[in-house]
């Protein structure tokens, strides 16, 4: 079974505990997280992304990062946390 999270445009404060709740209510699965709406990625729904990433890899299930927008990118990026979370061919990309 495959769970899939479509990620919205703003990542922000407001939407940390319920991007939370939604993987709590996945994990078991493999997950596919749809990143291609984010126009803003706020530093605490990345920690949850990464918390998430890290709870999927410590359960042996796979975690992708599907269709990641530019500016999803770049602010992983930014924050350092491209070789954590980013598909490979996200990873090292100039912008």
């Amino acid at each position: 079974m495959v769970a899939a999270i479509s990620l919205p445009e703003n990542l922000d404060l407001k939407t940390a505990a319920p991007l939370k709740a939604a993987f709590l209510e996945r994990r078991g699965a493999e997950i596919i997280v749809e990143a291609d709406q984010v126009r803003r990625l706020g530093g605490l729904c990345l920690q949850v992304l990464l918390a998430a990433r890290k709870a999927w890899e410590q359960d042996g299930h796979p975690f992708s990062i599907k269709g990641p927008s530019e500016a999803f990118v770049e602010t992983t990026r930014l924050f350092g946390a491209a070789g954590a979370l980013l598909p490979t061919e996200f990873q090292g990309a100039e912008s």
